[in-house]
């Protein structure tokens, strides 16, 4: 391992202030979150950019031929600093913001597309690399080498390198300006997550809601400033078990109608008209690349190559979900006439009646379940898993300085018992975290200058308890625990020599695929004999539950399946067209699912105004329907242990990690699937899956 680097031309007496610009001499050169506030961040951000500028202009203005050496590798070797400034910056952003952090965010995101335009539109800096792509077969390259190369030069024509100087001065400024607008698109749906909060009283206002959903509201109302009172926020670990639970159906309708406007309330946070003018930008930017849409543009570089490859997949699934959710849609709506009840089934209805079913059907709900999954058995699972397949062992410290008080640190080690990487697991919600759950890193691994181990993140939102009490999860975020780890095993593992190939930096719809099919081993028996234990006894879930629990995991899948693959499509669909200034986004979401025959007690899981994943910069933007696509390799991967007997496989085993986990961006996804798997994937294991085969529109 080596420590963070800070190189001599950055100035002492700054480092000497400024505890972002020293040397960090910790345990893997971890971050002094003890001593950063936020005062730090902007001058270390002046500092690093400085830096990274010079480091691009000697690089740039090299009187030597271009070769691999003084321009691609030198590429990677600069803007370290800056790197790490922002891994730190953004990741806390994310994860534990305030109004300081977040003043900062909006001035430094426009100032990143700026500098990154800086770099993959200078003129000189483009034939440099170009030259090298231009001989690549007759430098002697390894093929790590052929491939980084290969992604900076399609870095720089897909920024627009090769443009004339007035068409790369204009996409230099839609890039600012988008950076501004998914940052305030961001920031305003927390700020709508946080403006909410469902205070009930005792009484009538808890009917229906378990033992350990009050505890939780309890607790919430107490952080939140309500004392005696009960609270349900919007966060979807405490949400959506409210919705499923609570007898009171105004209550739900309340709840639900503030988690769907999220973003679209009018004032300040309204998301519309930002999400319309991104619109605008991402399909200007396209057509200046000579892209018929942004869609077209943003799906040349993953393993879907096209629009249509993508549609035609959320296509072939969409008609056998939707059959399937209408009857799941009948069935709720005949449990209501049964209980003499004359209305129609309403989207604030379908989990609690969908809940109720269960139980009848599988004689199986969520409070008989949750007691078995315990946070702490559960991350033992997690890792339990992971020495399996790949021989890694964890081991919890408690002397290094973290950002919140909640986060936990692990170091993690190899086969050999040699350092492999930092773990960071950040579990429980708070008001200055963003909702949803995530995977990142402090530290990315490389070795171009000796091995540099990562710092992983994991970041959830499971709901808090008391102090002394259990963190009990429902299967989905038991589930959500596995496939964040699934992600964090992809930077955890990683192990190459370029940081622009590290860890999880492959194609949108291949990243996936490691995060997906880890997901598999929660549903094990071996794995839930072992570590489904009950919280308070210790004793295992009795296998007559368990059964049940497996027998249940198709159930409701029309539903789980429409409101994902809704989303998706209207996500491609908004990418595909031209926007006009005019432009309704609700109108064109509303028209669609019409189009699509919606069932009208389901809504998109991420409706258009909070689609953070869509417009909280490009990450997912036209890439939504990625899930989708990994999943058919998830599907069909985990068969691979299956048709051994045995779901730790050594060999297989192997055969995952050298080609997926380890690999990075070694290789084109294709070629890292076929190493794995042997042959290219097929998509039945994935409606097999779902519970979705003969299933008719």
């Amino acid at each position: 391992m080596t420590e963070s680097r800070v190189p001599k031309s950055l100035p002492q007496a700054s480092a000497a202030q400024n505890p972002l610009l020293e040397s960090w001499s910790g345990p893997f050169g971890i971050p002094p979150f003890d001593r950063v506030a936020a005062e730090h961040y902007r001058p270390a951000f002046d500092a690093a950019f400085a830096e990274h500028r010079a480091e691009i202009a000697a690089i740039a203005d090299n009187p030597a031929p271009a070769d691999f050496d003084n321009t691609i590798a030198a590429l990677e070797r600069a803007g370290r600093n800056l790197r790490r400034v922002s891994l730190v910056f953004f990741n806390l952003a994310g994860a534990d913001t305030n109004d300081a952090i977040e003043t900062v965010e909006r001035e430094i995101s426009p100032l990143f597309a700026r500098h990154d335009a800086e770099i993959h539109l200078n003129d000189a800096l483009f034939a440099r690399v170009d030259a090298v792509y231009a001989q690549r077969d007759a430098l002697g390259l390894d093929a790590e080498q052929k491939r980084v190369l290969e992604r900076h030069h399609t870095a720089f024509r897909r920024a627009g390198a090769w443009l004339a100087p007035e068409v790369k001065a204009r996409l230099a400024e839609i890039g600012e300006r988008l950076a501004t607008l998914g940052t305030q698109f961001s920031q305003n749906v927390l700020a709508d997550e946080k403006a909410f909060t469902l205070v009930l009283d005792a009484g009538e206002e808890l009917a229906g809601l378990p033992d350990w959903l009050v505890a939780e509201a309890a607790e919430t109302a107490r952080e939140r400033g309500f004392p005696g009172k009960y609270v349900i926020t919007l966060n979807r670990s405490s949400i959506e078990p409210f919705l499923a639970m609570s007898a009171r159906r105004d209550l739900r309708e309340k709840a639900w109608r503030a988690w769907i406007s999220r973003g679209e309330n009018g004032g300040a946070t309204d998301n519309r008209a930002l999400a319309v003018e991104m619109l605008r930008l991402r399909a200007e930017r396209a057509g200046l690349l000579d892209y018929d849409s942004f869609a077209h543009f943003r799906l040349a570089d993953t393993m879907a190559k096209t629009p249509d490859a993508a549609q035609d997949l959320l296509d072939k699934v969409w008609v056998p979900a939707r059959a399937r959710a209408l009857r799941e849609e009948a069935a709720l709506q005949a449990a209501i006439a049964e209980e003499g009840a004359n209305f129609t089934l309403a989207p604030w209805d379908w989990r609690y009646y969908a809940e109720r079913r269960r139980k009848a059907e599988f004689d199986l709900d969520e409070s008989e379940i949750k007691p078995y999954l315990q946070l702490d058995r559960m991350i033992e699972a997690v890792f339990f898993t992971a020495q399996q397949l790949f021989g890694l062992s964890f081991s919890e410290r408690f002397d290094l300085p973290l950002y919140h008080a909640d986060a936990r640190a692990f170091d993690v080690t190899g086969p050999d018992g040699k350092p492999v990487a930092l773990f960071i697991g950040d579990y429980y919600a708070r008001p200055s975290k963003h909702g949803g759950a995530w995977m990142s890193e402090y530290r990315e691994q490389e070795k171009l200058d000796g091995a540099v181990l990562p710092i992983i993140v994991n970041v959830l939102n499971f709901v808090k308890p008391a102090a002394g009490e259990a963190c009990l999860l429902s299967f989905d975020d038991a589930r959500t625990l596995f496939h964040e780890f699934g992600h964090a095993l992809h930077g955890l593992l990683s192990d190459v020599t370029y940081p622009l190939l590290s860890g999880t930096s492959v194609a949108r719809d291949f990243v996936e695929f490691p995060s997906q099919l880890y997901e598999h081993w929660l549903e094990q028996k071996e794995i839930l004999r072992r570590f489904a234990l009950h919280y308070r006894t210790n004793d295992p879930m009795p296998e007559a539950l368990l059964e049940k629990l497996l027998a249940a995991r198709q159930f409701n899948q029309g539903f789980a399946t429409v409101e994902y693959t809704a989303s998706a499509l209207v996500d491609l669909a908004l990418h595909r067209q031209k926007p006009s200034a005019d432009l309704d986004i609700l109108a064109v979401e509303k028209a669609l699912l019409e189009k699509l025959g919606m069932p009208k007690g389901i809504v998109m899981r991420h409706r258009t105004p909070h689609f953070t994943h869509v417009f909280s910069g490009d990450s997912y933007a036209a890439g939504y329907y990625s899930y989708l696509w990994s999943e058919v390799l998830d599907a069909d991967g985990f068969d691979a242990f299956v048709e051994t007997g045995n779901i730790f496989d050594a060999e297989v085993a192997r055969k995952l990690r050298d080609n997926v986990y380890a690999a990075g961006n070694r290789t084109e996804p294709e070629a890292a699937y076929l190493g794995f798997r042997g042959r290219a994937p097929s998509a039945a294991p994935l409606l097999k899956k779902r519970g979705l085969t003969g299933e008719a529109a």
